[in-house]
C-alpha cells in the first residue's frame, strides 16, 4: 500500500539538500514546507536558542480521524548528517542499492527515516486509514550528542509513547536499550622550557598525557561499557617544551553505575600520572544522556512487534552502544523504541542502504499506525 516510487524519490530529494550538523536552516525550511502542505501544524521549537545550530526541532501534528479515541503517539528522525555532507550526489545501483559517490556520505542515516514518514502521511492520507494523534519530531543536532532533542521544547509534546526510525539492522528489528553517554575533557598543565637549550627544566605536557593513555583503561571495558580519547589538542613550536594539552573523549555503559565507576578511575589515573611527572590535571565530565532498556510489557513493544509480525518481519529486540534521540524520549517518560532501517556503513563515504528497505520501513511505519489504534 506504499507507493515505492514515491519514498524513494523523496528520499533521494532529501539526501541532495545540504544539512551538516549544526547547518540544518535549508532542510528545515524545506520539511516545514512539506508537513505544512499535507495539512499538519507545524510547530518550530527554540531550541536554536539553546544549542546554536541552524534552527530548532521540528513537531508536526497529524490529528486523529474522526471518531478514532487511541493514545497519541510519535514518530522521530533527526535532519542533520555528519560530514562530509554537502553536494551528495546519490547513485542509484542496479543492486538495488543506493550510495553517494563515493565524495560525500549519503545521508541514509537519518532523511531515509524523513522519506519513510513523508510517505506515511501521504498513504495515510489517501487511503483513509484510521489513525490517533500523531506527532513527527524531527530534530536538529543528533549527530552532536543529541543536542537538538536534549534541547526539545516538551511543551509541545503530548506522546504517551514513540518509535523512533534511526538505527542499522534488518528491517523489523527493534531496539530496546542504548547507554549511558558521558564526556571527558581532560587538561594537562606542564611547564614550558626551551626544548634545545634546557629541557629538563620543562615538563613535556604532551609526555604526561603519552602516559595518561598508556596507564588509562580504554575501549572495550565490559560487555555493557566502552571508553575512548578520540581527541587531542596542543603543543605547538617544535623548540618548546609544551605545557599544555586538552584531550577530549567520552564513557558509554548501559549501567549508570558502571559509568560512574570508570570515570573515576579515569579522572585517578590522570592524578595519578600528573603526581608521578610533576604536572597538574584537571578532569571533566558531563553526563550527555541516560541509558534506557525498554521492557516487554511495554505497549510500545508489544505495538511494534504485532506490526512486525503482521508484515512476517522478525520483530526481534536488540540493545546497542550507539544513543539516539530514544534515549531523550526514555528520558522524558515517553516509552520509545528505535526501528531498524537497514541502512550500513554510517559516517563514512561507503554508506548505503537498499532501495526495498525504505520501502519495508515505511511498510513496517503504515502497519505500527493500524497497531496503535486496536491496542
Amino acid at each position: 500500500m506504499i507507493n515505492p516510487n514515491r519514498v524513494i524519490q523523496q528520499f533521494l530529494e532529501l539526501v541532495q539538500i545540504d544539512s551538516e550538523t549544526k547547518h540544518e536552516r535549508q532542510i528545515a525550511d524545506v520539511l516545514t514546507h512539506k508537513f505544512t502542505a499535507l495539512g499538519l501544524e507545524v510547530v518550530e521549537d527554540n531550541s536554536q536558542a539553546e544549542t546554536g545550530h541552524g534552527a530548532g526541532n521540528l513537531i508536526a501534528t497529524l490529528k486523529a480521524s474522526e471518531g478514532v479515541s487511541a493514545d497519541p503517539f510519535l514518530f522521530s528522525c533527526h535532519m542533520d548528517t555528519v560530514t562530509p555532507g554537502k553536494g551528495v550526489k546519490p547513485i542509484v545501483g542496479e543492486d538495488g542499492w543506493i550510495r553517494s559517490d563515493g565524495t560525500t556520505v549519503l545521508g541514509a542515516d537519518d532523511k531515509a527515516g524523513v522519506a519513510v514518514l513523508l510517505e506515511l502521511i501521504e498513504t495515510i492520507q489517501e487511503q483513509q486509514i484510521p489513525h490517533g494523534p500523531i506527532q513527527f519530531v524531527i530534530s536538529v543536532g543528533e549527530e552532536s550528542s543529541l543536542r537538538g532533542a536534549r534541547a526539545l521544547e516538551t511543551k509541545y509534546i503530548n506522546a504517551k509513547f514513540g518509535f523512533a526510525i534511526d538505527t542499522g539492522g534488518e528491517v523489523g528489528t527493534i531496539c530496546v536499550g542504548a547507554p549511558t553517554q558521558a564526556s571527558v575533557k581532560i587538561e594537562i598543565f606542564g611547564k614550558a622550557a626551551h626544548a634545545g637549550v634546557n629541557p629538563e627544566d620543562g615538563i613535556s605536557a604532551i609526555q604526561v598525557a603519552g602516559k595518561v593513555l598508556a596507564r588509562m583503561n580504554l575501549g572495550r571495558i565490559d560487555h555493557e561499557t566502552t571508553a575512548n580519547i578520540g581527541r587531542f589538542e596542543g603543543g605547538g613550536a617544535t623548540n618548546i617544551v609544551p605545557d599544555h594539552v586538552i584531550l577530549y573523549g567520552e564513557a558509554r555503559s548501559m549501567s549508570p553505575e558502571k559509568v560512574e565507576k570508570q570515570l573515576g578511575e579515569m579522572k585517578e589515573t590522570v592524578e595519578a600520572v600528573c603526581r608521578d611527572y610533576g604536572a597538574k590535571g584537571e578532569f571533566q565530565s558531563d553526563v550527555l544522556y541516560r541509558a534506557f532498556r525498554v521492557s516487554e510489557e511495554d505497549a510500545v513493544l508489544k505495538i511494534a512487534q504485532k506490526a512486525a509480525s503482521a508484515l512476517g518481519l522478525s520483530g526481534t529486540t536488540f540493545t546497542t552502544g550507539g544513543g539516539s534521540d530514544a534515549n531523550v524520549f526514555n528520558g522524558l517518560g515517553i516509552p520509545t523504541v528505535n526501528l531498524a532501517i537497514g541502512y550500513e556503513d554510517i559516517h563514512t563515504t561507503k554508506e548505503k542502504i537498499k532501495q526495498d528497505d525504505i520501502v519495508k520501513t515505511a511498510e513496517f511505519a503504515l502497519e505500527i499506525v493500524r497497531q496503535s489504534v486496536t491496542a
